[in-house]
């Protein structure tokens, strides 16, 4: 790892989708011997936290993963056919076939 503060800022980015949906809890470094950053005191769950959801609160979680589309069978079928025809693909789906 060429710098600690990359790996900060992946994990980071990683979190991004569930701020506010989730609270993290951190087990310190100290019981390893190995001090990290993230060792360090936990912020208070209060409403000026945005992990902070009231007790008792309905808490609902966005569906974003849902894609709907409106394409015929016709491309799907193009689709098939052009996977038949690719060498590769035609390998790759021989194998995932058998069983």
């Amino acid at each position: 790892m060429k710098t600690p503060n990359r790996h900060m800022l992946r994990w980071q980015i990683a979190r991004q989708e569930y701020r506010g949906n989730m609270a993290i809890v951190n087990k310190a470094g100290n019981i390893h011997n190995n001090a990290d950053g993230l060792s360090s005191w936990a912020l208070p769950i209060t409403p000026h936290n945005p992990a902070y959801v009231p007790t008792g609160a309905e808490h609902q979680i966005p569906i974003e993963g849902i894609n709907i589309t409106d394409f015929g069978t016709e491309f799907f079928e193009e689709v098939r056919e052009s996977y038949q025809q690719d060498k590769n693909c035609h390998i790759i789906t021989a194998l995932l076939d058998k069983d």
